[in-house]
């Protein structure tokens, strides 16, 4: 193995370590099954270590392997395999096991099935703003859109969750 394999090697290691929990819930709140979140995320380190020489630099490392991971997962749900799988799969599993794990944090449960639900759009700026901890510049960039456009799918996703956690009773205020 040459120094610069070497070298890479190491590299892709410790961006696995640094961003490998952030890819594993990203892919599995797009996916919503643990096992093709874990496909993901093989999937998204693969493209990384095949493309690490073209980032540039212009975002933040974690900006730019979030943003490969929403493709990876959105290729995905676009494949007709994936299409055949889910119309088998067993019960979802939870994402409340993974960010226990991770953060020592409590979740609403009835929050997170309900942004589950959300149009991919909002999902999407949800997941990123308030799983993720990205700014809505970050998330503009991730997503190839404008700022205010993630501000304004932000707005509108709250919106969206107060109206739906109202009429289900699981929010009061």
């Amino acid at each position: 193995m040459s120094p610069d394999q070497k070298a890479l090697n190491e590299e892709i290691e410790r961006l696995i370590n640094e961003y490998g929990n952030d890819v594993l819930r990203t892919a599995y709140l797009y996916l919503k099954k643990k096992s093709l979140a874990e496909d993901a995320f093989q999937e998204v380190f693969i493209k990384v270590y095949e493309n690490y020489d073209s980032y540039r630099g212009d975002s933040s490392e974690k900006t730019w392997i979030i943003r490969i991971t929403i493709n990876v997962c959105k290729d995905l749900l676009k494949s007709t395999w994936f299409k055949k799988v889910l119309t088998f799969n067993e019960k979802e599993e939870h994402f409340l096991n993974l960010i226990e794990q991770d953060h020592n944090t409590q979740v609403d449960n009835d929050l997170l099935e309900f942004v589950l639900t959300l149009p991919e759009k909002y999902r999407e700026v949800i997941i990123l703003y308030y799983y993720q901890g990205f700014d809505t510049n970050e998330i503009a960039s991730i997503l190839k859109t404008k700022p205010t456009t993630v501000r304004s799918r932000l707005k509108r996703a709250k919106e969206k969750l107060k109206i739906d956690l109202t009429r289900e009773g699981s929010f009061n205020g």
